[in-house]
């Protein structure tokens, strides 16, 4: 194995975008747009699709050239763990909850990493994605040589919730309080039962994450 580079690379590097095998092209498309909110940037005919937030170029990219028809890897091999997609503000990551539960998909684990707040789940093809928000850096925890001391501890789903309310953005004209509340509160019915479902009781929500 070569020896690590003795000059850092640029803090300004960033990955610019993940490119994705999928089975069915059509498929894929509802999950990351019409379920996520990515907008479709360029088609490639019917083999492959450009997505992305904000006017980019392409934050992912979707093709079915060699992977038409095809099925996950089994178990036991290479290859992606999840992709991770950051929100700008914790009410967006809790916009993308609410988008995510009334798709009727669900959460394979929603964790507390100290830096973030995540969830996790699979899209259509079972490549694990995570979605999250990274709190301010001085928020990081450290440990006592102020190195980063990240942990897995269980989300708290009904405050994350709760921040969606707080964006008035994403409040619809004709919600009120005796509306939103019931809603609220069959979500949350909704990700106990998926996550009691999802874990045994030894493994914390959250082990597929970080």
């Amino acid at each position: 194995m070569s020896e690590p580079s003795p000059r850092p690379i640029h803090g300004g590097v960033r990955i610019g975008h993940v490119h994705l095998k999928v089975a069915d092209l059509e498929r894929a498309l509802r999950f990351y747009c019409g379920v996520l909110g990515f907008e479709l940037t360029q088609r490639y005919g019917s083999e492959a699709a450009f997505v992305s937030a904000g006017g980019y170029h392409h934050h992912i990219g979707l093709n079915t050239w060699q992977s038409r028809g095809g099925s996950p890897p089994p178990a036991g091999t290479t290859g992606l763990f999840h992709l991770a997609i950051l929100y700008p503000t914790r009410a967006d990551l809790a916009d993308a909850l609410q988008r995510v539960l009334g798709a009727g998909i669900r959460l394979g684990g929603a964790s507390d990493h100290g830096v973030s707040e995540a969830l996790y789940l699979r899209d259509p093809d079972e490549n694990g994605i995570e979605l999250y928000w990274d709190r301010r850096e001085e928020e990081w925890p450290r440990d006592r040589n102020g190195g980063l001391a990240m942990f897995t501890q269980p989300l708290d789903l009904d405050n994350l919730l709760a921040a969606a309310s707080k964006d008035p953005g994403e409040v619809e004209p004709s919600s009120d309080r005796r509306t939103a509340e019931p809603r609220r509160e069959k979500i949350e019915r909704k990700i106990d039962r998926d996550l009691e479902d999802s874990f045994p009781a030894s493994d914390p929500p959250g082990y597929i994450g970080r």
